[in-house]
């Protein structure tokens, strides 16, 4: 009796161990009103500093009690600064341990652990409890007793989840979220159900990775700092008495940036085994390397608790994904993590693993019970037992628990002892082959009975045999092991075998395959995917799975995928699999549900129409046939009506009466609508209700017309609508319309409705359809709405719309006036590119007005419209008529300059042509033709250069110019001596009057001509003719003449004063004279113009040109001069100094200096890209003694870069000179420096000339009297420069 109950409470005492290593125990404990259990992990320990620990003078005492007898436990402890006790209850924490009266539920293991601020030390004591009237207890019947026992009925909570959480796709070092809302029915406060948390089907608690929040019918797991370890399937499960429901999705997590291009991933999942007084064996799993170089090996790095200070473990990179940590110190606690080396550099680390302690794992396995006498037992340890000095006994039982390439652990059995001088051990090895023995640890005393040996031969057998020791001696050794061969490296799993995939849903795939022939240890797999038709296969899974089955999420709908699998193992990946089969991405296909609301649309006793909505569900295909069944009433049979199916929802079925009526009765359950007489009612029922263009407060229902129309033709529709579930209609349109489509308005916000037709004729309202489904007032969240432009180009009329959803087999279905649009003959056609689809009117005509409506199917209702109206129609045909029939802008009209050797060139400028540009010249209508024609693209000028003109060659001269669709035109008179017009002919009329002549092209109908004279309009005595182009305006001849003052522009070649006039007549003549000298055309003084300024160009000039220059206009009445001063001694002059492109390195000083002259001193003032430098500490400007002229830029940064331009000016003028810098940084090439041709620009004196006032007619303002030194912008009647003629 007492050999069993010592077995008996050996077993208790094993149990309790065990529990203990695998921290099984977590349920709550209530001791003395005080006591509250919590989980103390096995040797995982409170992160705090620890160096060595506290001491147990006096241990616990184990002990077995009766029931209701009180309890106490005592132990004394020692250590500076005074340790901190805590109690454990079979690990689970409580404050105080006094138990005033026991029961058999306080059976359990008692730990009371000390610490302080160098560590930490602990003592157990295992407490029995035993009933005093064992026999009474098992007298009573098992089932006797159940039967006692009332049965429990849990309260059934029904759970919906409302809003769910979908996949996730995120990177390391983010963070996710998931969150699930949920309704409870019924919501009883105090039976709330609990939400647990899975991944891959491990239950998660709140801790530094995880973060659990839930309350108030929401639960939200949230992972702050992502790691791959994070991966996999997460699994929500609302647990209640009743039951349970659950949600789950995949949560992906990819590799970050890597601290080197091409560096692999992280590895993951540490794992510690094997934890002891000195070592441990940290396991991973590697990284996948699907874009990356092979893995090399890992580097293994720890830290102590308590500090931050990361030191590597191994000095070679590992190969195998296993490797132990020796050198430890007992009672200290650790981090690990891993990095992975391949030939581009090394990862970022892992996450680090949790932290472990370095202690005995067997301290609790030298407990021994002992039998006092009595009914009393004490539990204690072995070296508690005072005993005669001696030497320990030989260990026995070796065995190897676990054997690697390198290293074996081997545990035995201790052996019996009962002394408190302290035990150690030591190990023997030799080859199995020999019997030289050899000690392992002849510096390290070994006080566990499990102990790693390093360092062993690869595929090598060996012997152990163990030795005990003490102060008083060593032991015999133990019986040696049998030969022990540690493993031989096999390398990776072989490749998996066929890999299948099949459809999911319409953005997942599952993927199957068969596990590979020799997995040589397997760990799991990694899938890559790869689009069909490219070579980027990337990672489906980043952390290994372990079964061959996997779903494959956040593929692209309707795109081809095709998938490889490999496996893993400690060594690394094997080799990829074949590749799968293409497939494409679709939900898969189910059955459809059932068609519902029968309807009977029309029964006239013979025949009876029958309607019904198709089903809610397409089951992912389009529904393409059906059955219709029947039964007669007051049986349950359904029989088949037709052999055939039908493909529409509308079917027609003859009968005789009596067969009628009793379907009819049948059907009634099914809502069928009864009539058998067209006299009952005047109208059958619409059907088929349709919605489109669902909004917040807005819809448009569309329906088909009754098939039973009544004694008259259909005149219109009501629309009827009520808030679902209630009965309470509201006619939305009083009167009726005749389309089958209404907008229905004045809906509330996220109410549903429901919707009904009825038809009118004239014999009344006929009856209502059947109600619609209910349809909500939302809009699709991100729709958009149709747009109508008139392109730019093609001058087409277009519709577009661009869809906020688009699923496999969505179609965009244009209408107008809600019917389908069919008939593309008339130039309607439709383009639509993805999301986007554009309805396109090539030759839209004054009938096509109307409401256009667009569709999109296989979504949930995205559609919209755009009504065109008759005036908006019109609007946009106009701008289609100009857009088609362009007109090319011109900068300058057609204009002359006489050439040497009486050569004529004439010249306009386009505001842009193309290289395809086509042109035409015309002299009295008659076509001119000749090598000297040509044009410059960049500068939109047109020229004609014509050779030996003379008076014959008088009179208008054309260019007409066609460019892509548009067309330009221009002309010029010449008649006489120097008299030219352009567009307009002004032709002399007797009678004193100018009779202005117009010509313009491209006329409609309805083109109108206005005439402004300075903003006032004009109305003439002659009207337009239309046909011809010509409009005439008659006008009273004006004597006077309105001249601008002479300027002066530097050209390329010399020095050109410019007239600019406002208006002349054909009598008028233009003499140019250079003091009192007449000056004619010549090489040496060019003189040329347009119909807007008057110019006299002077070639190279010399000190003799220097002097007073004078036009001279002369009409029939009265002469105008203009004259300006050339002489030029005292203005403002550069002299000398400027280069024209300087190129400096940033961070230089530059200093632009010249000289100038002037009497007075001229003024100096410097511009940046136009616009004036402002002196500061960058910029110093500078004129010393009034003729050395400076300007200093400071550590020059590439913003310096550009053109400056120095004027120099006093009152009697002066000139401006460009200089280009460029700034180029340090390292980079020089710029070559391409000088550009900037003359000096002429600046006139600032002293105003007076222009003579005529008598008859108030003068317009003056010209500016001083005039902008830089040169006036080509502009309507301004010359352009010459372009390089094509050849």
């Amino acid at each position: 009796m007492e050999e069993r109950y010592e077995h008996k409470t050996q077993s208790r005492i094993q149990e309790v161990v065990r529990i203990y290593k695998l921290s099984l125990s977590r349920r709550a404990f209530t001791l003395d009103g005080n006591c509250v259990r919590t989980k103390m992990g096995d040797k995982y320990v409170h992160e705090e500093p620890m160096i060595r620990g506290p001491k147990f003078l006096v241990r616990l005492r184990s002990h077995t009690v009766f029931e209701n007898t009180p309890i106490k436990l005592f132990c004394t402890v020692g250590g500076f600064p005074t340790p901190d006790v805590k109690w454990y209850i079979d690990l689970e924490t409580c404050v105080l341990l006094c138990i005033y009266r026991c029961s058999t539920d306080d059976t359990a293991q008692y730990t009371a652990v000390a610490c302080n601020i160098h560590g930490q030390a602990s003592s157990q004591a295992s407490i029995i409890v035993k009933t005093l009237f064992p026999s009474l207890s098992h007298s009573l019947s098992p089932n006797l007793s159940a039967a006692m026992l009332p049965k429990i009925q849990y309260t059934k909570i029904n759970i919906t989840f409302l809003e769910k959480f979908g996949p996730v796709f995120a990177t390391e070092g983010e963070s996710a979220s998931l969150t699930a809302t949920m309704t409870l029915n019924p919501n009883l406060a105090n039976l709330q159900p609990e939400a647990q948390w899975y991944r891959d089907d491990t239950r998660l608690f709140d801790s530094k990775w995880v973060k659990i929040d839930t309350g108030r019918g929401v639960t939200t797991l949230t992972l702050p700092n992502l790691f791959k370890d994070d991966e996999g399937l997460y699994t929500i499960r609302m647990v209640t008495k009743g039951g349970s429901a659950e949600h789950s999705a995949f949560v992906s997590v990819s590799d970050g940036p890597p601290p080197v291009p091409g560096a692999p991933g992280a590895p993951m999942d540490i794992k510690i085994h094997d934890a002891n007084r000195d070592y441990v064996i940290v396991s991973w799993k590697p990284p996948n390397t699907t874009t990356e170089g092979p893995i090399l090996g890992y580097f293994v790095d720890k830290c102590e608790v308590g500090t931050e200070n990361w030191t590597q473990c191994n000095d070679h990179p590992i190969k195998i994904c296993k490797y132990p940590v020796s050198g430890l110190f007992e009672g200290h606690s650790y981090y690990f993590r891993i990095r992975a080396v391949n030939s581009q550099g090394i990862s970022k680390p892992s996450r680090m693993s949790d932290p472990i302690a370095a202690l005995d794992p067997t301290e609790f396995e030298r407990l021994h019970a002992k039998k006092l006498g009595g009914k009393l037992d004490v539990v204690s340890y072995h070296d508690d037992v005072e005993a005669d000095g001696k030497p320990p006994g030989a260990p026995s039982g070796i065995y190897a628990s676990e054997t690697d390439r390198t290293y074996v652990v081997l545990s035995w059995k201790a052996p019996a002892y009962s002394s408190k001088a302290p035990m150690w051990y030591y190990i023997e090895k030799c080859m199995a082959d020999s019997g030289a023995w050899q000690r392992v640890n002849t510096q390290i005393p070994i006080r566990s009975p499990r102990y790693a040996v390093f360092d062993l031969a690869e595929g090598k057998q060996y012997k152990f045999r163990v030795l005990s020791a003490n102060m008083y001696g060593v032991s015999e050794p133990s019986e040696p092991t049998g030969p022990i061969e540690t493993q031989e490296l096999k390398g990776v799993p072989s490749a998996p075998g066929q890999v299948i995939s099949t459809r999911e849903t319409n953005t997942s795939v599952l993927i199957q395959w068969a596990p590979p022939k020799e997995p040589n240890n397997l760990i799991g797999y990694y899938i890559d995917q790869c689009v069909k038709g490219s070579k980027d296969w990337t990672s489906a899974n980043h952390k290994p799975h372990k079964n061959t089955k996997f779903v494959v999420s956040g593929l692209t709908t309707g795109e081809t995928y095709m998938f490889r699998v490999q496996a893993i193992n400690e060594l690394g990946l094997s080799d990829e699999s074949q590749e799968s089969a293409p497939l494409t991405v679709k939900a898969a296909l189910t059955h459809p549900s059932a068609p519902y609301d029968i309807a009977m649309l029309n029964c006239d006793g013979h025949s009876m129409v029958l309607n019904w909505k198709k089903p809610s569900h397409s089951g992912g295909a389009n529904i393409k046939e059906y059955y219709v069944d029947k039964r007669r009433s007051g049986t349950t049979m359904w029989r088949e009506v037709h052999i055939k199916p039908i493909t529409e929802r509308l079917y027609k079925r003859v009968y005789n009466v009596i067969e009628l009526s009793t379907q009819i009765q049948s059907n009634t359950n099914v809502g069928l609508c009864l009539f058998s007489s067209h006299s009952v009612c005047p109208l059958g029922p619409a059907y088929d209700l349709t919605f489109s263009e669902v909004r917040d407060n807005s819809l448009v229902v569309e329906w088909k017309k009754p098939v039973y129309t009544g004694s008259g033709p259909i005149t219109g529709y009501h629309v009827e609508y009520a808030k679902k579930g209630t009965s309470d209609w509201t006619t939305a349109n009083e009167t009726a319309v005749s389309h089958r489509f209404l907008k229905v308005t004045g809906l509330e916000a996220g109410t549903s409705y429901v919707l009904r037709v009825r038809a009118v004729n004239a014999a009344g309202v006929g009856m209502a359809s059947m109600a619609s489904d209910p349809v909500t007032a939302k809009a699709v969240e991100g729709s958009q709405e149709v747009s109508c432009v008139v392109d730019e180009k093609s001058g087409d009329i277009v519709l577009s719309f661009e869809s906020c959803q688009l699923n496999e087999g969505s179609q965009f279905i244009w209408k107008k006036d809600y019917k389908e649009i069919t008939d593309f003959s008339k130039g309607v056609v439709i383009k639509t590119e993805g999301s986007h689809s554009k309805l396109i009117f090539k030759n839209a005509e004054k009938e096509d007005f109307g409401t256009y409506s667009v569709s999109v199917t296989n979504t949930e209702g995205v559609s919209s419209s755009y009504t065109i109206s008759a005036e908006e129609l019109a609007k946009m045909l106009a701008l289609s008529y100009d857009i088609r029939h362009p007109i090319i802008p011109l900068k300058s009209e057609l204009a002359y300059k006489i050439l040497e050797r009486g050569r004529m060139r004439f010249w306009l400028q386009a505001e842009e042509i193309s290289s395809n540009v086509t042109y035409k010249f015309f002299a009295n209508n008659k076509e001119l033709s000749g090598a000297d024609m040509g044009h410059d693209v960049s500068s939109g000028i047109i020229e004609f250069i014509m050779d030996h003109f003379t008076e014959e060659n008088e009179g208008t001269f054309t260019c007409q110019i066609t460019d892509g669709g548009g067309k330009a035109q221009s002309s010029l008179v010449l008649i006489g001596d120097g008299k030219r017009d352009r567009s307009y002919k002004r032709i002399k009329h007797p009678s004193s009057y100018l009779i202005k002549f117009f010509n313009v092209a491209n006329l409609k109908k309805e083109s109108a001509f206005h005439w402004y004279k300075e903003d006032t309009e004009i109305i003439p005595d002659v009207k337009p003719d239309l046909g011809s182009g010509v409009c005439k305006l008659p006008i009273k001849l004006v004597i006077s003449l309105f001249a601008a003052e002479l300027v002066i522009k530097c050209t390329a070649t010399g020095i050109q004063l410019q007239c600019h006039m406002k208006y002349y007549t054909s009598e008028m003549n233009i003499t140019w004279c250079h003091g009192e000298t007449k000056l004619s055309h010549s090489d040496k003084m060019m003189i040329g113009g347009t119909p807007a300024m008057a110019t006299m160009e002077v070639i190279e000039p010399v000190e003799k040109d220097k002097g007073m220059y004078s036009i001279v206009i002369t009409d029939r009445e009265n002469s105008h001069k203009r004259t300006l001063d050339l002489s030029g001694e005292d203005r403002g002059k550069v002299v000398g100094g400027l280069p024209d492109v300087v190129t400096i390195m940033e961070k230089k000083t530059l200093s632009l200096t010249c000289t100038v002259c002037g009497d007075p001193k001229p003024q100096v003032s410097w511009l940046k890209n136009g616009a004036e430098v402002e002196p500061d500490d960058q910029y110093v400007v500078s004129l010393d003694q009034g003729k050395f002229a400076s300007l200093t830029i400071k550590g020059v940064s590439m913003e310096d870069s550009g053109r400056y331009t120095m004027i120099v000016q006093n009152k009697y003028g002066g000139e401006s000179v460009d200089i280009v810098v460029s700034v180029y940084r340090h390292g980079e090439k020089i710029p070559e420096a391409k000088p550009t041709l900037t003359p000096k620009i002429l600046i006139p004196p600032k002293v105003p000339i007076e222009i003579p006032q005529p008598k008859t007619q108030p003068a317009p303002s003056p010209a500016p009297s001083t005039p902008s030194p830089a040169p006036p912008k080509a502009g309507r009647g301004v010359k352009s420069p010459t372009p390089t003629r094509r050849k």
